[in-house]
């Protein structure tokens, strides 16, 4: 369920906020501009008394914020200028009477009772048998008024703005999407003051998704660079948010509450976000690529299709403004993200080509293929600078980068060992354990510190990159596992099977 606030709403809760920090001032300003009034009071009883009593001054104030129907006004002024004419308060009521707006529009609209006023302005005798006919008193007047003008308006809580901030902040940190122990800032993004945790074997699992239907299941997972989001490409086509905390839908998107799900025609079977966390890319097995607004989950940009065949692998460049790509068509492109134009394709690859990352900068482009090449390429000119085969001709699965060292990124082969090359292409070290069966997908923690591999038997393997040693292992799931992501600033690890499952785990 979405919730739709008016843009008048927020004037009127800043607006009270102007008032009850004493900005008349400034609240006037706004509402001369917005010609929106408040419309809103703290205490209804209050007011109500303050009219059966006659206390007409604090009324009249009070009614300048209140957004009341012209015909109510006229019957509020009609009855203090009666009320200061009994008083003999002459002076007062004329200026009510000639100088007031509503009064103005009593004159236009019903001239009689105007020029009753008048004359009974004019009489030196004020005679309420003349002005409450028909067996109506002053007192009854009044009560008819006080519940028609309370009518017009809503109750409002003090300080309602700063409440409704505060129970907002709360939400995020009971949905996760903030740390329960870190000073807010109103003026940062929620992505910066995510807290960071020390690297450390993620083997406990605490949430399992699992996607409806015997045949439907996610082929890949990616969490946003921001740490608040798990989105998943499945194979019916849907891309779906998800709260990697409670493993939920996000409903707070408007989209995803009305079912109105991001989707392609085919399976998707990669995802990528920009690095501010905005944009999301989709590559599926017929070709195509789509560009989203997370927040809206409005399609940007399609590129119908980008490749011939299916989008193995997307990475987005630092600004967002390109979108790096390869395909089982043996091809790697570059596209704009906003015209759609094709920027440079490179070709040299004689296999499936399975992955594809910016390196050094966005100035190097790396590419893995099925025939067990790694190639490097030169953004500029487009040519090949290097081919290596880490592992003779293994099938090159997937390309890594390790965070926090920019010199090295690993390569994972089908077999029981990770490769780590450098920007050149050549390889530096192996990681592995010579117990495990091939190994199917990895990640590498959000520190850069550990790298996971998980093997054909579904049992993910801990490895610490640095000196290579074996950190833990853990049998995931009775089914195969197709994919495996890492969240950016926690100890958390996802991994998605073909029976339908998302396991989500964490450090012990």
């Amino acid at each position: 369920m979405s919730v739709e606030i008016e843009s008048e709403d927020i004037i009127r809760l800043i607006l009270q906020f102007l008032k009850e920090n004493q900005l008349e001032e400034t609240a006037l300003a706004l509402e001369l501009e917005t010609t929106v009034k408040i419309n809103t009071l703290e205490n209804k009883e209050s007011f109500i008394k303050e009219i059966k009593e006659g206390e007409w001054d604090v009324v009249l104030r009070r009614v300048i914020d209140l957004k009341i129907p012209p015909r109510k006004l006229m019957d509020l002024y009609e009855q203090v200028v009666l009320e200061l004419t009994e008083l003999r308060e002459l002076g007062a009521a004329r200026t009510l009477l000639r100088q007031t707006e509503p009064m103005f529009l009593l004159k236009q609209r019903h001239p009689e009772r105007y020029l009753r006023l008048e004359h009974t302005l004019s009489r030196s005798m004020f005679d309420p048998k003349d002005n409450y006919p028909n067996g109506m008193t002053k007192e009854k007047r009044r009560n008819i008024i006080a519940q028609a003008l309370a009518n017009e308006v809503a109750i409002v809580e003090p300080s309602r703005l700063i409440t409704l901030l505060e129970d907002c902040i709360k939400w995020q940190q009971h949905q996760g999407l903030l740390p329960l122990d870190t000073k807010f800032d109103l003026f940062r993004g929620s992505d910066q003051v995510q807290k960071t945790e020390e690297d450390s074997f993620a083997n406990k699992e605490y949430k399992k998704i699992k996607f409806p239907g015997k045949n439907t299941y996610a082929e890949c997972t990616i969490f946003s660079p921001n740490g608040q989001n798990l989105v998943t490409g499945s194979v019916d086509g849907f891309i779906e948010v998800w709260n990697y905390l409670t493993g939920k839908l996000r409903k707070d998107l408007k989209y995803q509450a009305e079912e109105n799900l991001m989707s392609m025609d085919q399976s998707v079977i990669c995802l990528n976000f920009s690095h501010d966390s905005e944009l999301l890319a989709s590559g599926s097995t017929d070709g195509k690529i789509a560009i989203w607004k997370l927040q809206t989950g409005f399609c940007t940009r399609r590129f119908s299709p980008a490749h011939s065949q299916g989008v193995t692998s997307l990475c987005f460049n630092k600004d967002a403004s390109q979108i790096l790509s390869c395909s089982y068509d043996h091809t790697v492109k570059i596209h704009n993200v906003k015209s759609g134009k094709l920027i440079k394709s490179f070709e040299g690859h004689t296999s499936f080509v399975n992955s594809v990352m910016y390196f050094n900068n966005d100035t190097i482009i790396i590419s893995a293929s099925s025939d067990g090449e790694v190639k490097t390429w030169d953004y500029t000119t487009g040519s090949c600078l290097s081919t290596t085969k880490p592992q003779d001709n293994l099938t090159v699965q997937l390309l890594l980068p390790i965070p926090n060292n920019i010199n090295h990124f690993i390569a994972v082969n089908k077999s029981n060992q990770l490769s780590v090359l450098n920007q050149k292409g050549k390889l530096i070290k192996t990681i592995g354990y010579k117990g495990a069966k091939d190994f199917v997908t990895a990640t590498i923690s959000h520190q850069g510190k550990l790298a996971y591999a998980v093997s054909e038997d579904s049992i993910m393997y801990c490895f610490d990159i640095s000196t290579g040693t074996l950190v833990g292992q853990s049998t995931l799931c009775k089914s195969e596992v197709i994919g495996i992501s890492s969240h950016p600033f926690s100890n958390v690890i996802a991994s998605n099977d073909e029976a339908g499952y998302i396991y989500l785990l964490k450090s012990e």
